[in-house]
């Protein structure tokens, strides 16, 4: 069965279906992300962030997350992250330097 939300990595769409899961410090990164245009540093990181933290590489079209969708697997990852706020933060922040040091030097970041 084919579910047309799921796609092969995190798609910058479903952010807008993430604000809402936890506190208010992930709301705001949420929302800085979501105002910002798709191809800003600080989108593809969150982008990063998530296919590191939904699983992305792992998923196949026959896979449970895939026939679920990328929306639900990405609010489930999020609800069932085991850290804080602060934690997902410091992930993104990492993402964010990945990102930065493969726009400067054209090394790719590692997805997992």
């Amino acid at each position: 069965m084919y579910r047309n939300d799921a796609e092969v990595l995190f798609p910058v769409r479903v952010i807008a279906a993430l604000p809402d899961l936890r506190g208010a410090k992930w709301q705001q990164l949420v929302e800085h992300v979501m105002a910002r245009p798709e191809r800003d540093p600080d989108v593809l990181a969150f982008v990063l962030m998530m296919i590191r933290l939904d699983g992305c590489l792992t998923c196949h079209p026959d896979s449970f997350r895939a026939l679920n969708g990328c929306t639900l697997c990405a609010r489930h990852s999020v609800i069932r992250f085991r850290g804080t706020d602060d934690d997902l933060i410091r992930q993104w922040e990492t993402a964010r330097d990945d990102v930065r040091r493969w726009l400067a030097t054209g090394q790719p970041p590692a997805l997992v």
